[in-house]
């Protein structure tokens, strides 16, 4: 064990129970994978890893589906007791994905936490990078992907750049100052810096 986590294959092991907030994503994800693909990005990355912080949404990657398998899947999410945000049937849903715009869902009569739902295609080019390059971790037995932890650092600390980003960042230096790899923030920077 090394600060917290282990590596076992290409998985990262977190060290550590789960929370509330894990279980509310976990929730979601069991329903959401049955459907398409995800990758979780931005704050939760820094929290599933052992940051001690409050957040209000978890930001998920997807890519576009047709629509016809977005209201199998909008059916399902509702059926286990989530609502949108962006209204209650696919023809008010539909078009933030079509046109690349969010969508949130928060389990019925709770608005937070909320699952952030950030449609991309191949012209994001940085999001669609990191989405198919995901990186695994896991707590007890809950799996999930988030983008490479190298990845992930540079992309708060160019990108976004608030104090709360700079802070994940410098969490996620420091927890994993034994795994990251120099060569790979030379690796990404320039696939970044395409979404300044």
């Amino acid at each position: 064990m090394v600060k917290g986590y282990s590596i076992n294959d290409d998985t990262i092991i977190i060290n550590r129970q789960l929370t509330s907030l894990d279980f509310f994503v976990k929730d979601f994800l069991d329903i959401l994978k049955k459907h398409t693909d995800y990758l979780i990005v931005s704050g939760f990355v820094s929290i599933a890893t052992g940051r001690t912080r409050g957040t209000e949404d978890v930001d998920l990657l997807f890519p576009i589906i047709p629509k016809e398998n977005f209201g199998i899947l909008f059916e399902d999410l509702k059926m286990n007791k989530f609502w949108c945000y962006q209204g209650d049937s696919i023809e008010e849903i539909y078009p933030y994905i079509k046109n690349l715009q969010n969508i949130r869902f928060a389990r019925a009569q709770e608005v937070f936490p909320n699952m952030e739902l950030i449609p991309i295609d191949k012209n994001r080019k940085t999001k669609y990078f990191e989405f198919t390059h995901p990186q695994k971790i896991k707590i007890q037995d809950f799996e999930l992907k988030i983008p490479p932890i190298e990845f992930e650092i540079l992309y708060k600390e160019l990108i976004l750049g608030g104090k709360k980003d700079l802070s994940d960042a410098k969490h996620l230096r420091t927890f994993f100052s034994g795994y990251i790899k120099e060569e790979k923030f030379k690796e990404y920077k320039p696939i970044i810096l395409l979404e300044r």
